[in-house]
């Protein structure tokens, strides 16, 4: 074996040398916490680079899921299952699928990427109210991609994870089915360790500067009213913002259980702009989930340690990030939102949420640990990797 044939992971190995460094120096980290979960971001950011570049072929194009609980990226929704499949300009492409029984399953194509001074452009998004779906579920569209067309993202969205199912999803390329694929080359090879180091180390400037264009750019503990998400559906609204809190405090966020939509939800994520454990810990609720009060309010406490020293069933964990992300979400809309649809938000210690919550019902620890149990099993029932 000659030298020359070890030099194509050199590029991938300088990429993980530079990612390292970007990840290990943070500007948020505070703790070696920190510094850890950073790591394990940074092992999700290597595979998903690996799985991105080689995984696919432009000729053959399938369903990547590049996105999930061992790879976590983008705020990324512990309610979804997201789906990626490169396209190529003026190529003719078939979608299959049988539809689910999630709350939303939704379309989007995508020009160009996210990098950390630009985002990706949204051409075409829509869900599944615009297909022809049979009794079966079964349902086929075709779609030749427009100028511009880099990526048609899915994702099949849970409201309800202990009932909600997950369906199918194919995508062939008409005019090179029945050939075999093209057998390796050196080139096509070191092309895909290249677009691997250059996906990783991209994709990390990119989510760290994200959230400034956004989160960022409102004060702490005030989400945002609804509003159309940056590169999102034409049927979803988001309220973005980041909470910041010492460990005896809390902040109540109230918001309306709507339901003029099929899904909403809330989560908190970490400053490494990506979800939190929401496997084992209850880091989100959709309305499914969670605990409408006799007021039609939602009413959750995001605080590190419980209030009143017992969990309840809107409690979200911040598992010692003392800030982080925050986001809700409302998607298959029925109709537009306002102000009066979004969160209110209030910052109080720790000790005064017992009495200030106008219903506060505490959970036993074992009616607690059921509902992670619940979680857990959705997830490995659900997930995929």
């Amino acid at each position: 074996m000659s030298s020359a044939s070890l030099d194509l992971t050199k590029v991938l190995q300088d990429a993980i040398a530079e990612a390292e460094e970007l990840v290990a120096n943070a500007p948020f980290i505070r703790t070696e916490q920190d510094r850890l979960e950073g790591y394990d971001y940074l092992a999700g950011r290597i595979r998903m680079a690996m799985q991105m570049a080689f995984d696919h072929d432009l000729d053959r194009p399938l369903f990547i899921n590049p996105t999930h609980q061992f790879s976590r990226q983008a705020l990324d929704n512990p309610d979804a299952i997201y789906f990626n499949a490169y396209v190529k300009e003026g190529v003719e492409y078939v979608v299959r699928g049988r539809r689910g029984t999630s709350a939303d399953l939704s379309f989007q194509v995508m020009g160009g990427s996210y990098s950390a001074d630009s985002a990706a452009s949204s051409l075409m998004a829509f869900d599944d109210r615009e297909l022809d779906i049979a009794a079966d579920g079964s349902f086929e569209f075709r779609y030749v991609a427009e100028p511009g067309a880099k990526t048609l993202i899915v994702r099949e969205v849970f409201n309800d994870w202990d009932t909600e199912e997950r369906g199918l999803l194919t995508i062939e390329r008409v005019d090179t089915l029945g050939r075999p694929a093209r057998p390796l080359e050196r080139n096509r090879l070191a092309k895909r360790y290249e677009v691997a180091a250059r996906s990783l180390v991209g994709s990390i400037q990119a989510w760290f500067a994200f959230p400034h264009f956004f989160q960022y750019q409102e004060p702490a503990n005030r989400p945002t009213a609804p509003q159309s998400t940056p590169g999102g559906l034409s049927s979803q609204r988001s309220s973005i913002g980041h909470y910041d809190l010492a460990e005896d405090q809390a902040l109540v966020i109230t918001v309306p259980e709507c339901s003029d939509c099929a899904y909403q939800a809330i989560q908190i994520g970490s400053d490494w702009y990506a979800s939190t454990d929401y496997e084992t810990h209850q880091t989100s609720l959709t309305k499914a989930q969670a605990v409408t009060d006799p007021d039609g309010m939602m009413r959750f406490v995001i605080s590190e340690t419980p209030p009143g020293g017992t969990p309840i069933a809107n409690w979200l964990e911040t598992t010692g990030h003392r800030t982080g992300a925050l986001m809700l979400r409302w998607q298959r809309l029925e109709r537009d939102l306002g102000p009066a649809d979004g969160p209110v938000a209030e910052v109080m210690p720790l000790a005064d949420v017992p009495t200030r919550l106008p219903h506060f019902t505490p959970l036993t620890a074992e009616e607690y640990a059921a509902r992670i149990t619940a979680r857990q099993r959705s997830v490995a029932r659900r997930m995929l990797s």
